[in-house]
């Protein structure tokens, strides 16, 4: 089998698992959207939404960890991030599936936690910690692995969602930019740790690829070996005689 047939069968192989991953992923997306909405519709009815919000430095805060990405404050706020979370899971989970299932629940819970040892006040709803976490989870996969997929989601990333990149400096009230830098930096890290845990893309392949490495190379390219070199010329013994021609000072 020469070299571009077996790049065209690996990477057939290839997009078909990606194809299959796609699938599963944007019904996972799917489904979390469905759950958003269904949280949503029944916040302030069933329960008291700022009773399960992230409360900063405080012990009853932390069930907000949990349950903050789950609660949202309008139907903007959830329209957005369900968005993302459909665009970004469905990248993240069709590229990189071992990975991202290992990060998923890093994120979720480190952007919480961090959430809630940064912040000087408030309360803190939104899956945007995760949203975000995904956004720079991308971003480091394709920095890490530099290959075409990697790459390719890299860059669907950042058309989507790019303005994310700011969005964990302060910038607007209301919007909990610590929330969006903890769920970056867990993120980032996460997507460092993992790069090397999902197959890459294959890379083309040239004849010299295939084949066999030898020790030794062709005979006829190698040079000789020093004690195999005739010698053409020898060093006449100095030891008769004086070699070193005087000089002579001018008389003064």
């Amino acid at each position: 089998m020469d070299a571009e047939t077996l790049y065209q069968t690996r990477s057939a192989a290839y997009l078909g698992r990606v194809k299959l991953q796609f699938h599963k992923a944007l019904t996972v997306s799917l489904c979390w959207v469905a759950v958003l909405l269904a949280v949503f519709l029944m916040q302030d009815r069933l329960f008291a939404t700022r009773t399960l919000a992230i409360q900063p430095q405080k012990i009853e805060g932390l069930v907000g960890v949990l349950a903050a990405p789950l609660l949202h404050g309008s139907f903007e706020h959830l329209a957005s991030n369900a968005f993302a979370i459909l665009i970004l899971g469905t990248i993240a989970g069709s590229l990189f599936p071992r990975a991202s299932r290992a990060a998923l629940p890093l994120v979720w819970i480190g952007s919480g936690l961090g959430t809630w040892f940064i912040s000087l006040g408030g309360h803190h709803i939104g899956a945007s910690g995760v949203t975000v976490g995904l956004m720079f989870f991308l971003i480091a996969q394709g920095l890490r692995r530099r290959d075409r997929m990697s790459l390719t989601g890299l860059m669907l990333a950042l058309f989507f969602f790019g303005g994310m990149v700011l969005s964990v400096l302060p910038q607007e009230a209301g919007v909990s930019w610590e929330y969006h830098l903890s769920g970056a930096v867990v993120g980032f890290l996460c997507g460092l740790a993992f790069a090397g845990r999902d197959e890459r893309a294959p890379e083309r392949l040239y004849s010299w690829d295939l084949e066999p490495e030898t020790d030794e190379a062709d005979t006829e390219l190698q040079l000789e070996k020093p004690q195999d070199v005739p010698v053409l010329w020898h060093r006449p013994d100095a030891r008769g005689g004086d070699n070193v021609v005087p000089f002579r000072r001018p008389d003064s």
